[in-house]
């Protein structure tokens, strides 16, 4: 039975928004049962800026964040992931590298609050979404017994929170 921190990868094209946003929430929430980290499989190289500035308007850790490639996680010597969810659909659809471990995998699709033009506030606002949905999908996450679950069951559980929307009420997590 795993003892350490689960790892979990969060997927992204761009690692410059949704993922970073992903990783930021779950490092905060995950305490010490959860490890978060995020990935693109073409990085920008740069974290949106309003991404930096939602993360401090709401106190969560900024410290770390960078845009990164995929392939970190899949060379020798990369933390075993346990999770990993794509964050993007365009992401979803890309050929993955081969994760060491085997990791339990879903789609955790949510609007490209990056892609949104207009005004600033406009485009906050997209965040903010953006923010809300990963929050909700990363607490129902959290509340799941996973060490208590099988694989399959886990792994159910993970496909069904990709499911759950912002405006969902029901908690099937538990």
């Amino acid at each position: 039975m795993i003892e350490r921190p689960y790892n979990v990868l969060f997927l992204c094209t761009g690692n410059s928004a949704r993922s970073i946003l992903a990783e930021s929430i779950l490092n905060h929430a995950g305490k010490s049962q959860f490890r978060g980290w995020s990935a693109g499989s073409h990085p920008k190289g740069t974290v949106h800026p309003l991404a930096l500035v939602l993360l401090r308007q709401i106190g969560l850790p900024i410290e770390g964040l960078r845009s990164k490639s995929w392939e970190e996680f899949a060379a020798p010597g990369a933390p075993e992931m346990d999770y990993v969810f794509t964050v993007c659909d365009n992401a979803a659809g890309e050929t993955c590298p081969i994760w060491p471990g085997h990791p339990i995998t879903a789609h955790w699709g949510v609007p490209d609050p990056a892609a949104v033009e207009g005004t600033e506030a406009a485009q906050m606002l997209a965040f903010r979404d953006a923010f809300r949905m990963l929050e909700r999908r990363i607490q129902l996450f959290l509340a799941v017994r996973h060490r208590a679950l099988s694989r399959a069951e886990r792994e159910r559980k993970v496909i069904e929170i990709g499911r759950v929307r912002n405006d969902a009420a029901e908690d099937e997590a538990s």
